[in-house]
């Protein structure tokens, strides 16, 4: 039995109290009463926020958001079979006090030791503005998105103790498994999408499937974090009515390898083709300039052949993702409009032959 709720039905006022007291928020008195509603648009993960009252009355905060294992037992399986909610987990107790990235603050976090149920309890951040993966982004949003996106990659950048913790090594037998799924995985985005997707585009996604090297890639030599999925669904703008800029959500996928990974990811499939083609130098440039004020200097030269590389991400995310977590109409739109997106910048970047050259 696990001593944390695993979803919102299951939480009581009693833990709420005590996870307030322990974080220095509820100097006196108690949670008497509470309710929540759902929240975000995840897909492995369940979000709520809570409405509070207390005695006496406004003692505490009005409202708390959380963050549960899925309720869908497919997206929940899935999440447990690649170590989602554990990484997750170990990245806010861990990694997330070391890095300059704007997240929420955690009040508690758990998961279970089989690696199937979760809660994290957060800030809430709200009123915000989440962003929108299908509808795309401005450009102070994207210039926002980059700026935390250095912030992850410098704050890690070759920080042994981050990026050799054992919570988050790549587990050698989980790597090759997702090789032997990734068929099925095609298949599945093939049956769904052959009707929907731009032919040239469910082609490359054919080509990625069956190019072993995108899946026997070595990463022995990590440069830093990687959030793993950089993009619009994933982040809170104007957070707490504008006070700051933006949040950086769902860390389930935080991994160890090159940051061109989150950029190509993010650039492919986050922002849409139109501003991204306009764009994209402008972009690649800021975070350039934003990892060297924080010590890291690199030029465009450094990060060409990984950023081409990188695109791939968002290829291979959506196509496995589609078929392995619980399927939603929103969520047919959300993996048509990755694949559209990183489809696009691969063609245009010719990002299979930087794979090939990179093997």
């Amino acid at each position: 039995m696990n001593d944390f709720p695993v979803h919102a039905d299951a939480v009581t006022a009693d833990w709420l109290t005590l996870a307030l007291r322990e974080n220095g928020l509820l100097a006196e008195g108690r949670v008497t009463e509470f309710t929540w509603e759902a929240i975000g648009t995840g897909q492995v993960g369940d979000s709520v926020r809570f409405h509070l009252r207390y005695a006496p009355d406004r003692a505490g905060p009005p409202t708390l958001a959380a963050k549960f294992s899925a309720e869908d037992a497919t997206s929940r399986g899935t999440a447990a079979m690649m170590g989602l909610y554990a990484k997750e987990v170990c990245f806010y107790r861990e990694a997330a006090p070391l890095l300059d990235v704007r997240v929420p603050r955690v009040l508690a976090a758990h998961v279970s030791e089989d690696g199937t149920g979760q809660v994290i309890l957060f800030e809430d951040l709200g009123p915000a503005r989440g962003g929108d993966q299908i509808a795309g982004c401005g450009i102070e949003d994207a210039r926002a998105a980059i700026r935390q996106a250095a912030a992850i990659h410098a704050g890690s950048w070759q920080r042994t103790e981050l990026l050799e913790a054992g919570w988050i090594a790549p587990a050698p037998e989980l790597s090759a498994r997702i090789a032997a799924m990734y068929p099925q995985a095609q298949a599945v985005f093939r049956e769904r999408y052959a009707e929907t997707l731009e032919p040239e585009y469910m082609a490359l996604c054919e080509e990625l499937a069956a190019t072993p090297a995108f899946f026997e890639r070595d990463n022995a030599r990590p440069q830093c974090l990687v959030h793993g999925d950089f993009r619009l669904d994933n982040m809170l703008f104007d957070i707490k009515g504008a006070a700051e800029p933006i949040a950086i959500l769902d860390w389930q996928t935080v991994t160890t390898g090159k940051a061109m990974t989150d950029i190509g990811y993010f650039l492919g499939c986050g922002i849409g083709t139109d501003l991204r083609r306009e764009a994209e130098g402008e972009l690649l440039d800021l975070w350039l300039c934003e990892m060297g004020a924080r010590g890291v200097a690199l030029a465009r030269a450094d990060i060409d052949q990984d950023y081409r590389v990188g695109a791939l991400h968002g290829v291979s995310t959506a196509v496995f993702s589609a078929a392995f977590v619980e399927r939603t109409k929103r969520g047919d739109a959300n993996f048509l409009s990755m694949a559209r997106g990183a489809c696009s910048l691969v063609l245009e970047r010719n990002s299979l032959a930087a794979l090939k050259e990179s093997a």
